[in-house]
């Protein structure tokens, strides 16, 4: 089906600031087909003036459709709805006396011109289905005014209000509409308007009461409300706001009504969001306390690298030494990780931060006996904290290992080399290549049986925790070892 913007520039004159008036009304006109318990077509000129195009549809929630099938993208002539004519011709509202009959089904019609400044350029078809008509009750009588004055407004190019952001939490008809007139005084609340207040503690009707009053009187205890709430509580300002007391939370979204110049009333919708917002809230402490339980467990096992640190000076055994320093490079990589989750807001981590400040960690340690320089190229981009943190282990050891074994017995005793941690994501997975410029893998290594305990860690790492791939090469262009794990990740 073609889109809104297809249509007009396929088939029409229209310029970019009438389309985007038109986006404007039609990302606004579910309420309108709500309170008109009516199909809207709207119909743009054609280019030539041979007709109409249907350049979008909207079903109301409130009362079975005039159309079963989608019609966006199609055509009438001129002559065939003599109401498009009117409407567009003469820049009024027209409704026909007697209903059309579609499969059976009566169809009362009426045509709302859409005006831009001076100009009329697009009508809007209301399609009501008669057979959901049945004598109209406070609340239809009620949802049908505010709909025609909707209507007229909309005649009259003040509607829609630009300005105004809507938001997923933007309240609907359903939710709950209250009507007040120019003083600000309540004439109609819908059964769902009505139980939404009284959910914040109101006692009385809403009806022949000041909202504005009403609504204070139940979130500030009778104190004056500010400004802007005031504004909105009046209907005097197109605005969306929240008020909450104790019990509950409201948001209200309030249309100025609007006839001859003046302003004639407002139509306030609104939503109960108490469990919404209760639910956000329960998420924020939900996420604080995870990122504190991070920072604490960061925080005890730098705790222990220090402890680890201070055995090591009290030992005097190379070997015994060398085994410390491992130990706290591997509580050091596990500690980066839950540092950077303590930051965030969720349970992933960018892990080019974590492979940086690891492989920095690794060259701080390297500087003692030899001077090794590691880069890190591409991205490993967004990880879960399930994989981040093996996956750091992961790296610690290999870059070690290469700073151990690889340089530190080079020919012609150069205690310098070069580690490149290469990282590629595709779809659903991760390929890392760590390479280094050293001298290369022993005869005959194989990693399975290798006694280093550092390859032991990754084996297990890659292996049996990521359910990746572990592969070990010589390199190809030069001296040196080349590293492949290649893991599944979650996109």
């Amino acid at each position: 089906m073609p889109s809104l913007t297809d249509v007009a520039r396929n088939h029409t004159t229209l310029d970019q600031a009438d389309l985007d008036r038109l986006q404007l009304l039609v990302s606004d006109w579910q309420m309108l087909a709500d309170l008109s318990f009516a199909d809207l077509v709207l119909w743009l000129p054609d280019t030539e003036g041979l007709g109409f195009w249907a350049g979008a549809q909207m079903r109301p929630t409130t009362g079975p459709t005039a159309y079963l099938d989608d019609i966006v993208g199609s055509f009438i002539p001129r002559d065939r709805r003599p109401l498009l004519d009117q409407a567009y011709d003469g820049g009024r509202i027209c409704r026909e006396g007697d209903p059309e009959w579609r499969d059976d089904v009566p169809v009362r019609v009426e045509t709302i011109p859409v005006r831009r400044g001076t100009r009329v350029i697009a009508v809007i078809a209301r399609n009501t289905n008669l057979l959901g008509v049945r004598t109209p009750s406070r609340l239809e009588i009620a949802y049908l005014q505010s709909a025609t004055d909707l209507a007229r407004m909309i005649t009259d190019g003040i509607f829609p209000y630009g300005g105004e952001r809507l938001l997923s939490t933007t309240p609907r008809v359903g939710d709950g509409c209250i009507r007040v007139d120019r003083h600000g005084m309540v004439t109609f609340a819908s059964p769902n308007a009505l139980s939404a207040y009284r959910r914040m503690g109101l006692v009385t009707d809403l009806v022949g009461s000041k909202l504005k009053e009403i609504t204070a009187e139940l979130i500030h205890s009778g104190r004056k409300v500010d400004d802007v709430l005031a504004s909105v509580l009046t209907g005097r300002a197109a605005k969306e706001l929240e008020i909450e007391n104790p019990e509950a939370t409201l948001f209200l979204r309030a249309i100025p009504l609007r006839a001859g110049g003046e302003h004639v009333g407002a139509l306030i919708l609104l939503r109960d969001v108490t469990e919404l917002r209760s639910r956000e809230r329960e998420l924020v402490t939900k996420e604080a306390t995870i990122r504190e339980i991070h920072h604490r467990v960061k925080n005890n096992l730098q705790t222990v690298a220090a402890l680890l640190r201070m055995q090591g000076r009290r030992i005097t055994v190379p070997e015994a030494q060398a085994a410390l320093a491992e130990a706290v490079r591997r509580v050091g990589s596990i500690a980066i990780v839950h540092e950077t989750l303590s930051e965030s807001f969720d349970e992933h981590v960018d892990f080019d931060d974590v492979a940086d400040r690891v492989a920095a960690m690794v060259a701080d340690v390297s500087t003692v006996s030899t001077q090794v320089e590691i880069r890190r190229t591409g991205s490993f981009g967004v990880l879960d904290s399930e994989v981040a943190t093996p996956l750091a282990m992961v790296l610690t050891e290999l870059m070690q290992n290469s700073v151990e074994h690889a340089f530190s017995t080079r020919a012609g005793g150069d205690a310098s080399g070069r580690i490149e941690v290469a990282a590629q994501r595709s779809v659903g997975r991760l390929r890392v290549v760590v390479t280094d410029d050293g001298k290369g893998l022993p005869e005959n290594f194989d990693s399975e049986t290798s006694g280093n305990l550092g390859l032991s860690i990754v084996r297990t790492l890659v292996i049996g925790e990521l359910d990746g791939v572990l592969e070990f090469h010589p390199r190809h262009d030069g001296p040196g070892t080349t590293v492949v794990l290649d893991v599944p990740v979650k996109e």
